[in-house]
């Protein structure tokens, strides 16, 4: 009796998650919306949307921001990539451009789209602490040339605790609350969550769900395989632990974003 409960908990579980699902696929729009509505007063739809997302290092737009991207560019979104390194801690700086490349081709973003920063101030260096002024300058620039109304980014932990990914929130932080950033901006921080949530795989699409967040992004089936393509772009990468990654990451199925909330216009900082 105990084994056909546990079968029978284990189906509804899998039953919920696929509820939400297609729960989700219709209630996305509506949440980019209270988002986009928050910072204009024009109706907002999947097309009028012109996202950044700022990433540190070749892999990231993968390893963390796939399931937005793919749902972004599903709802006809203009999504564009800035990474601030070329992934050069082991001299391969040109082959992980090429691959971030190759991945954001399998992800729906054209090469047009992506910004690549090789500058000898922001090493691709766990131990390195980046400008923040130099970052705040760079996404700014970016920011106000193609006047994007949603950025999104790292949160304050940087998902695996990166200091490169760190400075990216932080500057992106600095941005908003010193009134850089145009009103018809939307900031977003990616959710770092605990180790247990973040390897149990889809199990975890649940918890995500019912847990408070400003924008929940999820993909199925379908979409774990156009995400595990362009993880395979990164040859260089894929050693035994990034395929225990691909397999249990939560960030292959699930993204959920906290808003950046921006400050007063022309605040000085001292």
């Amino acid at each position: 009796m105990s084994v056909y409960l546990v079968v029978s908990i284990v189906l509804c579980y899998v039953v919920w998650i696929k509820c939400i699902y297609y729960r989700h696929r219709r209630t996305l729009v509506k949440s980019l919306k209270h988002l986009m509505n928050g910072s204009t007063s024009k109706e907002t739809n999947g097309a009028d949307i012109r996202a950044l997302i700022v990433t540190a290092h070749p892999d990231d737009e993968c390893m963390f921001f796939a399931p937005t991207i793919i749902r972004l560019v599903e709802l006809n979104a203009s999504v564009h990539l800035l990474c601030l390194s070329e992934g050069n801690y082991y001299n391969q700086g040109a082959q992980r451009k090429q691959e971030l490349l190759n991945s954001c081709a399998v992800l729906g973003i054209p090469d047009s789209r992506i910004i690549i920063v090789d500058h000898k101030r922001l090493p691709d260096d766990p131990k390195t602490d980046w400008s923040v002024s130099l970052v705040s300058s760079m996404i700014v620039k970016h920011m106000r040339t193609q006047s994007f109304n949603m950025v999104l980014t790292f949160d304050g932990s940087g998902v695996s605790g990166h200091a490169n990914h760190i400075a990216i929130h932080k500057a992106v932080s600095h941005l908003a609350s010193s009134g850089q950033v145009p009103n018809d901006c939307c900031l977003l921080s990616l959710e770092t969550v605990g180790l247990l949530r973040k390897y149990i795989s889809f199990l975890e699409l649940p918890f995500s769900w019912l847990l408070p967040s400003c924008l929940c992004c999820i993909i199925g089936s379908q979409g774990y395989r156009q995400a595990k393509d362009a993880m395979f772009c990164h040859r260089t990468q894929l050693l035994w632990f990034r395929y225990l990654y691909i397999t249990l990451s939560r960030y292959m199925f699930v993204n959920t974003f906290q808003v950046i909330p921006k400050g007063p216009k022309n605040l000085k900082i001292y």
